[in-house]
């Protein structure tokens, strides 16, 4: 699978390590930054990986901050953009499997690598194949409360 990464100074580390293993399991991992230490703001980066995925880049994302809350919450400011905070194997494939999630953020002051390895493998492995009504109509009112707050031009809609 073709994924993109992207993480802030604190998250570079572990998006080091997780972009080599992604590459040694056999995916394209797109580097989108940082490419070092140096302070940077994770905003910048959770938005450079939602517009790859939105542009179609690559169908996946993953977003590395410290915490990973900053990450995820930037990352669903964009249309489109279902991202989810996991720290555990269950959360990364039942976020894609039922939610669609379709960016992963992670927070590397919270996990180390050896988990970070097993969710990154369960996010990338899993499959969005809703079968079972209750998925589908709420993952239908799910795109239903984005579009309704959403202008074309991406502000707030007032009504």
């Amino acid at each position: 699978m073709k994924l993109v990464i992207a993480s802030d100074h604190a998250g570079f580390p572990l998006k080091e390590e997780i972009r080599a293993h992604l590459a040694q399991c056999g995916h394209e991992v797109v580097d989108l930054g940082a490419y070092n230490t140096e302070p940077s703001d994770y905003p910048d980066f959770a938005e450079k990986a939602g517009l790859a995925v939105k542009r179609g880049d690559a169908p996946r994302g993953i977003v590395i901050c410290g915490s990973g809350v900053g990450a995820c919450i930037a990352a669903n400011k964009m249309p489109g953009i279902r991202a989810g905070i996991c720290h555990d194997t269950y959360s990364a494939h039942q976020g894609v499997e039922h939610d669609d999630m379709n960016v992963l953020t992670l927070g590397s002051r919270i996990i180390g690598s050896a988990l970070a390895f097993e969710v990154v493998d369960a996010f990338v492995r899993a499959e969005f194949v809703i079968k079972e009504e209750r998925f589908v109509r709420r993952f239908k009112k799910v795109l239903a409360i984005e579009a309704r707050y959403m202008c074309g031009d991406g502000s707030t809609n007032p009504a």
